[in-house]
């Protein structure tokens, strides 16, 4: 992926054309063999990192910032003063995995960088220009090629919004997990939606009933307004979207029940968003005895007066708290279940997927999470969101 984008990417070829040593680690652009000049006037050669901004997974876009990381000590004049011309922030820390860096420079042309051959080439000339002048024969452009790193990504395309935050430390708390969605309903294809654009290794998808009409008014996107196949499985309908972005959506077309619990053993987390009560009985009992840490959703609408109300509910289940699901959970069906109008919308269900995530991505330290509730509820008429386990309103 990474030398496909140098070579079709004009500005990168031209970076590699000219003896630039780059290469592209995760959503970042390195060019090392940078040479500066230390405080004790010595000639040193750093790296030069910097975001990257795609318009797709063969070209680049116009930088997204003109800020630019380094890899090495402060680069001075030949006098061994800093460069105060450039000077940004001095603060070591890891931006993905083995890249650290060590300070940021700032320097921004009137109308910006045109592209990263111009990012990179203007910095690159301001930092060696004082070893140049000590030493006429050092140079960044070495024509060293550098040979692509093999990348586990499970993207199909470089995740370049989260190097434009700068988040790739923390978004990797998510990265290994095996995640398993029981359910594609309206609440489960928008888990799925937001899963799909996290880096965990594996997405499975348990569902055994058929996509159908109904199904495209309460799940995300647009739905084809013919089917390719009038008898498609959920799972392997959402599996044919998102494997355009996350290549490891693993489909399971039936219904998990008492003869293959086996599958969710191996789980890393599990997310329910089914109906059928006594199915998630079998299911949760499982999950607490096999020490898999789940989060069950639930949501309840009826129409009253000519008005829709109602509840949504996120529980969550660890292996260290558990006594609280029997109180929370419900895991009888009601005799009148046949007769229910299981009033469902867009909106809550993708509120009710947001909530999910939302706590997922707190247990896994992603978002910061001071109450460590286990169960919290929104009610639809009084926007009311509530943290049960302390019966105080959050919100």
């Amino acid at each position: 992926m990474s030398q496909q984008l140098i070579s079709l990417s004009p500005d990168l070829k031209k970076l590699r054309d000219e003896g630039y040593e780059i290469c592209i680690k995760g959503n970042y652009l390195l060019a090392g063999h940078i040479p500066y000049v230390n405080r004790n006037k010595e000639i040193m050669y750093g790296t030069l990192v910097s975001e990257l901004t795609l318009v797709n997974n063969t070209r680049t876009a116009q930088p997204g910032n003109h800020v630019i990381h380094f890899i090495g000590n402060h680069p001075c004049n030949k006098d061994g003063t800093v460069i105060s011309a450039i000077q940004h922030a001095s603060n070591t820390q890891t931006l993905y995995q083995e890249i650290t860096i060590n300070h940021s420079f700032s320097n921004k042309p009137a109308s910006g960088y045109v592209d990263y051959f111009h990012k990179i080439s203007r910095y690159a000339d301001i930092i060696s220009a004082p070893a140049k002048s000590l030493d006429g024969n050092v140079t960044e452009k070495t024509f060293r090629v550098i040979p692509d790193v093999d990348e586990t990504s499970v993207f199909r395309y470089l995740d370049t919004n989260t190097s434009r935050a700068n988040i790739d430390r923390v978004n990797s708390k998510l990265k290994g997990q095996r995640v398993a969605i029981i359910g594609l309903g309206g609440t489960g294809a928008y888990l799925l939606d937001l899963i799909a654009k996290t880096p965990v290794k594996e997405i499975h998808l348990f569902d055994g009933d058929d996509f159908q009409q109904h199904n495209a008014f309460r799940s995300p996107g647009a739905a084809m307004m013919e089917l390719d196949s009038p008898n498609i499985k959920k799972v392997d309908y959402y599996t044919d979207i998102y494997s355009r972005m996350h290549s490891h959506i693993i489909p399971h077309s039936f219904y998990i029940n008492d003869s293959n619990l086996g599958f969710l053993k191996r789980c890393s987390f599990v997310f329910l968003s089914i109906d059928n009560n006594s199915a998630r009985k079998v299911i949760i009992e499982y999950l607490v005895r096999e020490g898999v840490p789940f989060i069950d959703t639930g949501l309840g609408v009826n129409l009253v007066d000519d008005s829709l109300i109602g509840t949504i509910r996120t529980t969550v289940c660890t292996p260290s708290k558990n006594d609280h699901i029997a109180d929370r959970i419900p895991m009888v069906d009601n005799d009148n279940n046949d007769y229910s109008p299981n009033i469902q919308m867009a909106e809550l269900n993708a509120m009710n997927a947001i909530f999910a995530v939302l706590k997922w991505k707190k247990l896994a330290g992603f978002y910061q999470d001071l109450e460590e509730e286990h169960h919290c509820t929104y009610s639809i008429n009084v926007a009311q969101l509530q943290n049960e386990d302390l019966k105080v309103s959050v919100c």
